[in-house]
């Protein structure tokens, strides 16, 4: 349907502006990031088919001298107006280069360098009374990210904008990654598909971040950033090896996408380039294009691992008392875990059909005394509440949290990303701030980079998470082997990692009361250093805990580093990612259902001596997956490990300073 209305409202503007003198191609302007090895063309061109005469406003980018994004128009559908981006003109042009660094109290890299060189380009449109629109580059040596600003007109003081026409023509049909979603109600938990673009048909919804491989090119990854005011955007096939951009629609009017008064800026386009899949993954972009930190006073914000009450026991909630919430308290406080959450059944029920009441503790619930209690054992606790609760009580109920001392509000059941969805993000992320909240978001859209600006926002779910494993099949090591080449390229994922009941596919059964979950014990401890979340729960019951050695490795990982590397990888398969805190380095490697033998360069270690506490795959993990095997060795930057990980393993390893 959008696809047709696309193809009417073009040809309406064909016929209303042909006049334009513009020739193909031309008003080249060309942005190429620091290093020289991408480059990003913007320029003015005439469609393809010889009987439509309009210009339109185009990009391609090419990297290492090689074309990857051909030919892709660009421009905004406004209702009862030309599509702003056809028959326009350039008016004037401005460069800029940009070398900063900045400092974030949680991620995945505490230093962030903000290395650019941008252009902002303006145009006019013929024949409408002074429509403009401008487009603002920035080539990062990592990727590149554009997007549109609307100037103030009479036309455009208030617009609607039905669509957004940007596409994404690659320049070869190659492999893809999506995750295909029914519409723009999601919650983003489900699977990704690997299959060639030309395969995706043109009725999929094809949700952010999207990964294609160019062959003989490179690896190139679709995302957006700094949503504000906004829709969400997703992408459908047109025809060959060409997506195309749309947003959205509002929940009140699914007719309408976006709403705004110029000046208006509308959301970072990005695009990930690199020569393989792991490089994507260390990229900062997302961060970079969002605006510096709102909240002066950071120390507040402090990332950890938490022990949550939501995982097993029958079914979710069940165990909300006092008495059962103190043990995990002392499971924290014993495990050096920084965090208890509980889940949202400790909130009373609301009168008839509102929600539950956020200011409330239910019936056999002391809150008071467990916030004393994990005070007194240094643990700080997070409660859990539906955003409609949120909605109704969000002033009252975070000051009362602030008085109270929690430490961080875990918001779910958005599943959604309208304009207005998006800019209530933005309300919570603001108002917590204000009291010292941090927060999670869950059953939500896909990180965009507010964690920059708002950084007590530590993580989000967007993902189909580990808590699948109660009540299905779906959670596998090819799913876990799939995510960091795609939903986490967008930012932090809390995927609740942990699981300790560790089975084979033939063991596997889905179930609420301890449940199981497939893939072997070492996969599980690799997570903690393969995925990124500030706030990263440890999922499973304490009592799974209890006795088991290679526990001791959850407790030590920290949950923010200072330095993130991939050292190899494979979409869906394997990989491997290093990531630094202070002078230790933790290494985590993950596979698919295939056993490999993974080769690990210790090279990212600076000069010295290290000892590597190795936690692997034990000789008979592949008929016994809780069976790790704990090791020490000496290694330095010339050491290359050899780990054997069996079907669906892992291995960690911790590297400290030899003393």
């Amino acid at each position: 349907m959008k696809q047709r209305l696309k193809t009417l409202v073009l040809a309406a503007a064909c016929a209303i502006f042909t006049q334009s003198g513009a020739r193909a191609q031309s008003d080249l302007l060309t942005v190429t990031s620091p290093n020289g090895q991408i480059e990003f063309d913007l320029f003015l061109t005439r469609q393809p088919d010889p009987s439509e005469a309009y210009v339109r406003l185009a990009y391609r980018v090419s990297f290492k001298g090689k074309l990857l994004m051909d030919t892709s128009f660009m421009g905004l559908n406004i209702r009862d107006q030309p599509i702003l981006g056809v028959n326009v003109g350039l008016t004037s042009s401005k460069r800029t280069s940009v070398d900063e660094a900045y400092t974030v109290p949680a991620g995945k890299t505490s230093r962030i360098r903000n290395h650019y060189n941008g252009l902002t380009a303006e145009y006019e449109q013929n024949g409408t009374l002074g429509r403009r629109i401008n487009v603002e580059v920035r080539a990062y040596d990592d990727g590149v990210a554009f997007r549109y600003n609307i100037p103030w007109s009479g036309q455009m003081a208030d617009a609607q904008i039905d669509d957004e026409f940007t596409e994404f023509n690659f320049a070869k049909d190659a492999e893809s990654y999506p995750l295909i979603v029914s519409d723009y109600a999601t919650d983003y938990e489900d699977g990704y598909s690997s299959m060639p673009l030309s395969a995706i048909h043109d009725d999929s919804l094809v949700a952010l971040p999207f990964l294609v491989q160019q062959p003989g090119v490179g690896w190139v990854a679709v995302t957006e950033a700094d949503i504000d005011n906004y829709a969400g955007m997703y992408l459908k096939h047109e025809q060959g090896s060409a997506m195309i951009s749309t947003l959205a629609t509002s929940y009140e009017d699914d007719t309408t996408a976006v709403h705004v008064h110029a000046p208006a800026v509308c959301p970072w386009r990005v695009l990930l380039i690199g020569p393989d899949p792991g490089a994507l993954i260390e990229s900062n972009i997302v961060a970079n294009v969002n605006p510096p930190s709102a909240i002066a006073d950071t120390s507040w914000i402090k990332p950890g691992k938490a022990a949550w009450n939501g995982w097993s026991g029958g079914t979710v909630n069940s165990a909300v008392n006092t008495a059962a919430i103190k043990r995990y308290i002392d499971f924290a406080a014993a495990s050096k875990l920084e965090y208890v959450m509980i889940d949202e059944a400790w909130a009373a029920p609301g009168q008839g059909t509102l929600p539950r009441d956020i200011a409330k503790p239910v019936a056999g619930l002391d809150l008071g005394e467990i916030l004393r209690y994990a005070n007194s054992k240094h643990v700080g606790i997070w409660l859990s509440a539906d955003w409609t609760s949120i909605q109704r009580q969000m002033e009252s109920a975070f000051a009362l949290y602030e008085k109270w001392g929690v430490a961080g509000v875990k918001i779910g059941n958005m599943n959604r990303d309208d304009q207005w969805m998006v800019n209530f993000y933005r309300q919570m992320a603001k108002a917590a701030a204000a009291h010292h909240l941090m927060l999670d978001f869950h059953g939500a859209y896909k990180p965009d980079g507010l964690n920059r600006t708002w950084p007590n926002v530590l993580t989000r779910e967007a993902v189909m998470g580990l808590e699948y494993a109660k009540s299905g099949a779906r959670i596998t090591p090819d799913h876990d082997a799939m995510l960091p080449f795609t939903r986490m390229l967008a930012g932090p994922m809390d995927y609740t990692p942990g699981g300790f009941d560790n089975v084979t596919p033939d063991e596997f059964e889905p179930r609420q009361d301890k449940p199981m979950v497939m893939g072997t014990r070492a996969h599980q401890l690799a997570l903690y250093v393969v995925f990124d979340s500030p706030l990263m729960m440890v999922a499973d019951n304490p009592s799974a805990y209890q006795g088991q050695k290679d526990f001791e490795f959850i407790e030590d990982v920290p949950a923010s580093w200072d330095e993130t590397r991939v050292v190899n990888g494979k979409v869906g398969e394997f990989v491997t990612v290093a990531r630094r805190k202070g002078t230790d380095w933790y290494v985590g490697s993950i596979t698919n259902w295939d056993p490999r033998e993974v080769s690990i360069p210790l090279q990212f270690l600076g000069s010295g001596q290290y000892i590597a506490d190795i936690y692997s795959d034990a000789a008979d993990a592949g008929t016994n997956p809780k069976h790790t095997s704990i090791e020490q060795q000496r290694v330095n930057a010339s050491t290359v490990l050899k780990v054997n990980l069996a079907p669906g393993g892992g291995d960690a390893i911790r590297l400290t300073l030899a003393r």
